[in-house]
């Protein structure tokens, strides 16, 4: 049975992406911050497993690493991330808040890709995938948002230095754009459902061959200009 350990699980893509895969038969390793208020998230049937794990906290992350120690992780789904301070402007920044959007956007996600390099290398499928944005393209920059934006462009070159590293492992390193989600980030009128989302982030998952490692897509499987 292959395994997927998905990080900010108790919500909006991630709680989706914890159903379909648990549903399909895998075990799900979810995480969030704090698992007593995840309601929903203890609501999903199968064999999944709940963990705390605050992205931003090192030591959280390690004691989730000595949990799952020796256990094979066939997909890591960074999924946990924040999008605040939503000015138009780079005069209207908040520097504070954009120093934490850097920290749970970028540093997080890569300190947890490499704590559980060893896992995901020891599975069969050996894949790291990272919610990212379209907002990362420069070029399809649009404007405004710096602060979200630079975010994911800077986790798409640290993932894509990750892929590159990994690559003489096995390891298949995959950004994707989960579309524009009708979540409590992405807002009630976005056009995408999670469970369409999570549905074609799943397809595009399983698909992935070798060559593929360090791509930057769409939820249905459409190559994004960096």
């Amino acid at each position: 049975m292959p395994t997927v350990l998905i990080t900010g699980a108790n919500r909006g893509i991630g709680l989706e992406l914890a159903r379909q895969y648990a549903a399909d038969g895998w075990r799900v390793i979810a995480t969030c911050r704090d698992p007593g208020t995840a309601t929903d998230l203890k609501a999903v049937g199968g064999d999944i497993d709940i963990y705390p794990l605050d992205v931003d906290d090192p030591a959280s992350l390690d004691s989730l690493v000595t949990s799952l120690a020796g256990q094979g992780i066939d997909v890591l789904f960074n999924n946990a991330g924040i999008n605040i301070n939503k000015v138009p402007s780079i005069g209207d920044i908040d520097y504070d808040a954009w120093a934490r959007t850097m920290q749970t956007n970028v540093l997080a996600p890569i300190r947890v890709a490499w704590a559980f390099k060893d896992n995901v290398l020891d599975s069969s499928m050996k894949v790291m995938a990272f919610t990212s944005s379209l907002m990362a393209s420069i070029g399809r920059n649009g404007g405004g948002n710096a602060v979200y934006r630079s975010s994911k462009t800077a986790l798409n070159m640290a993932a894509h230095c990750l892929s590159l590293e990994l690559a003489d492992k096995g390891a298949i390193v995959a950004l994707f754009h989960p579309g524009h989600v009708r979540t409590d980030m992405g807002g009630p009128s976005a056009p995408v459902t999670a469970v369409d989302s999570a549905a074609g982030l799943r397809a595009e998952i399983a698909k992935l061959k070798p060559e593929d490692n360090g791509c930057f897509r769409n939820y249905d499987g459409t190559d994004f200009p960096w």
